[in-house]
């Protein structure tokens, strides 16, 4: 079985990343621009929605709308079993607001390896701990 059309599209942004200093990363701005926000002029801007954003408008399904995490909470449908291509969002800190969202890839009993932007200033791939995860999100139109 082949990857969610949503999933194959992060996956060609693997390794664009910030860059350092003044000038920015035009594909990091392209981002904010696909989720609707090209008013951010920077790629210190924290982007992870922005990406996952993107990434859904390229696939021509909805977007959250807005810049933050924990706006994808209340995006397509709730799901209980980490599947591949799913929303994951996570909490960050002890903050109530704060968080990470990507794509899940694949888990296990402790961690789910995301497909993200903005972990560590960069499209990769990185495990988070089950111990954070608020929720996992599927497409409602898919």
């Amino acid at each position: 079985m082949s990857d969610p059309v949503w999933l194959q599209q992060a996956q060609r942004h693997l390794g664009t990343r910030e860059w350092p200093g003044r000038h920015h990363n035009p594909s990091v701005l392209r981002f904010f621009a696909r989720a609707g926000f090209s008013s951010v002029r920077d790629d210190e801007t924290p982007w992870c929605a922005a990406f996952v954003n993107a990434v859904l408008a390229d696939a021509h399904l909805p977007t959250s709308g807005k810049l933050t995490a924990r706006s994808f909470l209340k995006w397509g449908t709730p799901i209980e079993t980490t599947r591949r291509g799913a929303i994951a969002v996570f909490r960050r800190g002890r903050s109530t607001w704060q968080g990470h969202v990507g794509f899940a890839l694949d888990a296990d009993a402790t961690h789910i390896t995301l497909l993200g932007g903005n972990q560590s200033n960069a499209v990769t791939k990185a495990r988070y701990p089950r111990s954070k995860l608020l929720g996992l999100r599927w497409p409602s139109t898919a």
